[in-house]
C-alpha cells in the first residue's frame, strides 16, 4: 500500500482520537448492520410487495451473504495497492449505492441482484477496519478493539434495525434501504475527517499474501465461522414469521424480537473480546458449546411470548465467535493480514448464506418454523468438530516444531 506517510510508522494519536477512529469505524459497521439484517425483520412486507412467499424473500438474505462471501477476498486484492484510509473510504461509498439500488429495485430478481451487489464491501470493509483498530492498540487489547468495531453491528441490530424495520414497515420497506445509504454517506464524511493518513503496516506483494492465506489454520479458521455460525442466522432469517406464526404476536411485536437480538449482540460482541484476550483460541469452542444449548433450547422458547424474547437475546450472544476468530486470523495469518481479515466475513456470510437455505429447506418440507433451532443447533456441532480440528493441527505444528529445535 502507498500512503503519504511510511507504512511502517503509526502517527501518534492522543485518546480522543482513537476513540473517534473507532466510532467512525464502529459507523460503519452500524450501517453495514441495520442493511444485513433489515430484510429478516420485514420478511413478510417485501414477499407481500413482491408477490413472492417468505421463504423466497429468505433467497434474498442469501443473496446479499454471496455477494460478502465473493467481494471480500476479491475487493481486498484489488484494493491492495491503495491506502487503508482510501479503501475503507471507497468501500463505504460503494456501500452507499448499492443500497440506493436496492431501495430502488422495481422487482424481486434486481433486488436480489442489488442485495448481491450491496454485500460485495461488506467484508473488506470489516476486515481493514479491524486491522486498523488493532493498530492503534495495545497488544493486549486487540480483542476488546475488534470487538468494538464490530459493536457498531450489534448496535444496529440494537437501534438501527428495529428503526429501520419500522420505517418499513410505516412507509415501506425501501425507505429501510434509504436510510442505510444516509448512514453510509455519513461514515465516509466523519472517516474522512477523523482518520489520518498513514495508518499502513508493512505488506508483502499480493502473491505472497495469497501463499501465506492458502494455510491450513487459516482455512480451518474460517470453516468454523462458516459452519458453526450458520444456526444463528438460521433462526434469525425466520424470526418474523415464527413470532407471528408460533409465538401467536402481531407484527408490530417484530421491533422488540429485534431489540432483544440487538442487546444479545452487544453482549455476545464484548464477551467475544474479553474471552479472547483471556483464553485465546480455546474461547471458539466454549462459544460453539453455548450455541448447541441456546439454539436446542429455541423450539421451547418460541412458543410464550414471555419465553421468546429471552431466548432470542441469547442466540444473539453467538455473535461473540465472530469477534473471537477476526481476532485469532490476526495470530495464524502470517503476511496475509488483509486478505484473512476480509475473508473472515466471507465466512460468516456463508454462514448467512447457508443458514437461512438449510431453514427454508426444514420449513419447506413441513417441519415448522422452529425447526430453524434444531438444524442451527447441527452446524454449532459442526463448527465444534472443525475447531477440534484445527487443535489437533496447532498441537501437530507445535510438536514437529519441537522436534525440529531439538
Amino acid at each position: 500500500m502507498t500512503d503519504a506517510v511510511s507504512p511502517s510508522v503509526s502517527p501518534v494519536l492522543s485518546p480522543r482520537q482513537v476513540t473517534l477512529i473507532l466510532f467512525a469505524l464502529a459507523m460503519g459497521g452500524f450501517a453495514i448492520g441495520t442493511s444485513e439484517f433489515v430484510v429478516m425483520g420485514l420478511i413478510t412486507e417485501i414477499a407481500r410487495s413482491m408477490g413472492v412467499t417468505e421463504p423466497q424473500v429468505g433467497h434474498v438474505i442469501s443473496a446479499y451473504a454471496l455477494g460478502v462471501v465473493v467481494g471480500a477476498p476479491l475487493l481486498a486484492i484489488l484494493g491492495s495497492r491503495l491506502s487503508r484510509r482510501s479503501l475503507l473510504l471507497a468501500l463505504m461509498g460503494f456501500y452507499a449505492l448499492g443500497n440506493l439500488a436496492s431501495a430502488l429495485a422495481p422487482d424481486y430478481f434486481t433486488l436480489m441482484l442489488a442485495r448481491f451487489i450491496a454485500g460485495l464491501p461488506h467484508g473488506a470493509y470489516f476486515g481493514i477496519a479491524a486491522l486498523v483498530a488493532a493498530r492503534i492498540s495495545p497488544p493486549e487489547q486487540r480483542g476488546a478493539a475488534v470487538g468494538r468495531v464490530m459493536l457498531g453491528l450489534s448496535i444496529a441490530l440494537l437501534v438501527g434495525n428495529p428503526l429501520a424495520t419500522w420505517l418499513g414497515q410505516a412507509f415501506g420497506w425501501r425507505w429501510a434501504f434509504a436510510l442505510v445509504s444516509v448512514i453510509a454517506l455519513a461514515t465516509v464524511a466523519m472517516t474522512l475527517r477523523v482518520l489520518p493518513r498513514g495508518m499502513n503496516a508493512p505488506r508483502p506483494d499480493v502473491l505472497r499474501e495469497l501463499r501465506d492465506f492458502n494455510r491450513k489454520p487459516v482455512w480451518l479458521a474460517l470453516g468454523i465461522g462458516a459452519i458453526g455460525f450458520a444456526g444463528m442466522f438460521c433462526v434469525f432469517s425466520y424470526l418474523a414469521p415464527t413470532l407471528v406464526h408460533v409465538t401467536g404476536v402481531r407484527e408490530s411485536f417484530v421491533p422488540f424480537g429485534l431489540i432483544a437480538f440487538g442487546i444479545g449482540g452487544i453482549v455476545g460482541t464484548l464477551a467475544g473480546g474479553w474471552l479472547f484476550d483471556r483464553l485465546q483460541f480455546r474461547a471458539a469452542a466454549l462459544v460453539l458449546v453455548w450455541s448447541v444449548v441456546v439454539l436446542l433450547a429455541w423450539p421451547l422458547a418460541a412458543l410464550s411470548p414471555w419465553t421468546v424474547l429471552p431466548g432470542i437475546l441469547l442466540v444473539a450472544t453467538m455473535g461473540a465467535l465472530a469477534t473471537i476468530l477476526q481476532a485469532h486470523l490476526m495470530d495464524v495469518a502470517a503476511q496475509a493480514q488483509t486478505l484473512a481479515a476480509a475473508s473472515n466475513h466471507s465466512a460468516f456470510n456463508a454462514a448467512n448464506a447457508l443458514g437461512p437455505w438449510l431453514g427454508g429447506m426444514a420449513i419447506t418440507a413441513g417441519h415448522g418454523w422452529t425447526s430453524t433451532g434444531v438444524v442451527g443447533a447441527a452446524t454449532a456441532v459442526g463448527g465444534l468438530l472443525i475447531y477440534a480440528w484445527a487443535r489437533r493441527d496447532a498441537r501437530t505444528r507445535e510438536a514437529l516444531a519441537l522436534e525440529g529445535e531439538g
